[in-house]
């Protein structure tokens, strides 16, 4: 465990003296932050340990499992097992946004579709999933239970449910990555148990204990609940514990959607390079998901590919320690900003040291939004378009106005001419919702409603 510090009043104010950006983050105030640190791919990777073979190691590990994901989750079965989304391109929102924010996006807005994920209906099913499996093969393996030229189909059998039941696996969460690895651990056998903080949705953990997941609580935010998972493993050497601050496996397993979303625009005759940029969104919470998420973009599109994180303004943990340099050694707390959002997977206040490292980078930039944005989106959404998200899956919907209307000289460092600018695609990426219960949806968009 890291003991981080705490910051002194004047501390804060010197920070803020060589760091102007603070003044309007403590003020809650949205803001827009392009890295003038981001650099081209081949030295952004120097000194990163992860490789593209390390990704495409993790595609052929999920590719091992997707047998056994057909046998057991239908809904995996329309895709022969592997865990994908669509992606769609979204013209009436498009419509609706440039009238609302009365400026006309040049390029084209797409949404990527990570609420349909099968098994748990967001970003998470990518990274959490895949940690399990790869801790599952790991334990069979060595055992000598399972043999990697097997059908995976096996797992499927009290044989391994037994053997998987003397191992446990432990979480912390805000929600999301608690249901993926709550119901995954659990089809497998393994006993679970899903550390949530105090903003985690109540349908959450009814769903996980519905499938037999142990659900602890607490009345603290994400650290407290991570830190309590991870020493509760810590005493158990049966016990694996994800830590999503600083897991590897987490990372890869997301990174493989770089590849799949390459096949996708293919498929969909969609250029992406220098005169044809592409620009991604990515919701931001302690960093792994759209941490992976970019890392696997990055090298399948190299310099072509922008990607920009979105936060809530009470939430900025990744901007704030990109942008000072600090990264996990500073809290949106030490600021005086309260970490409580509607956006609960982006409940966040300590960013992934990890994540922060390796790919500040690699960032084209950060901006914050309100949570009366993401609801008020949110609203739009389903009536341009007839699709229902969670509130955190909203955040990167405003990323492409934002990037068109910076003045700090960002397009112009990336050579993003208006003739680029004109060819891009804004791909915003929806972590999730697939899930959401229907009287919980009615309830996010009866909010969305107000003035």
């Amino acid at each position: 465990m890291h003991s981080h510090p705490h910051y002194s009043r004047s501390a804060i104010n010197e920070l803020s003296r060589t760091h102007p950006l603070l003044h309007p983050l403590m003020a809650l105030e949205p803001v827009s932050w392009f890295n003038p640190e981001r650099q081209p791919l081949e030295r952004a990777l120097t000194g990163v340990a992860l490789t593209a073979d390390d990704v495409a190691d993790a595609a052929a590990r999920l590719g091992r499992f997707a047998s056994y994901f057909r046998a057991v989750f239908p809904d995996t079965r329309a895709l022969n097992g592997i865990l994908e989304s669509p992606l769609q391109a979204i013209p009436a929102m498009q419509q609706a946004l440039n009238e609302r924010l009365n400026s006309k996006l040049a390029g084209t807005l797409l949404l990527k579709r990570d609420d349909l994920l099968p098994v748990s209906g967001s970003i998470k099913a990518r990274g959490g999933i895949y940690e399990v499996l790869h801790h599952a093969e790991k334990l069979a393996l060595k055992a000598g239970l399972l043999h990697l030229t097997d059908d995976y189909a096996r797992l499927d059998s009290d044989e391994f449910r037994n053997f998987f039941g003397r191992y446990s696996v432990a979480v912390g969460s805000t929600g999301n990555l608690g249901l993926s690895i709550g119901i995954i651990s659990a089809r497998l056998g393994f006993k679970v148990s899903v550390h949530m903080s105090a903003d985690a949705r109540e349908w959450k953990k009814a769903l996980l204990r519905s499938h037999g997941v142990t659900v602890v609580e607490y009345q603290s935010d994400y650290s407290v609940a991570v830190a309590e998972g991870r020493a509760e493993a810590l005493n158990d050497p049966y016990c694996h514990f994800v830590d999503d601050e600083n897991s590897v496996q987490l990372f890869l397993g997301y990174a493989v959607a770089g590849l799949r979303l390459k096949a996708q625009l293919e498929q969909q005759s969609i250029r992406v390079d220098r005169e044809h940029p592409l620009f991604v969104y990515l919701p931001c919470g302690v960093g792994g998901g759209p941490g992976g998420v970019a890392f696997g973009l990055k090298l399948a599109f190299g310099d072509a590919v922008h990607c920009v994180f979105a936060e809530p303004t009470h939430s900025p943990c990744m901007l704030l320690g990109v942008y000072t340099g600090l990264h996990d050694a500073i809290s949106v707390q030490d600021l005086g900003i309260d970490n409580c959002t509607a956006a609960d997977g982006l409940a966040v206040g300590r960013p992934s040291g990890f994540v922060g490292r390796v790919m500040a980078p690699l960032l084209d930039g950060f901006y914050t939004l309100p949570d009366e944005e993401m609801m008020s989106l949110l609203s739009l959404l389903a009536k341009q378009e007839n699709i229902y998200l969670e509130p955190s899956a909203l955040a990167g919907m405003p990323g492409p106005w934002r990037v068109e209307g910076e003045e700090q000289g960002y397009r112009e460092r990336m050579g993003l001419t208006p003739a680029r600018l004109a060819r891009a695609h804004h791909l915003v990426w929806a972590t999730g919702g697939g899930m959401v219960p229907e009287e919980e949806m009615a309830k996010y968009l009866n909010t969305s409603c107000k003035p």
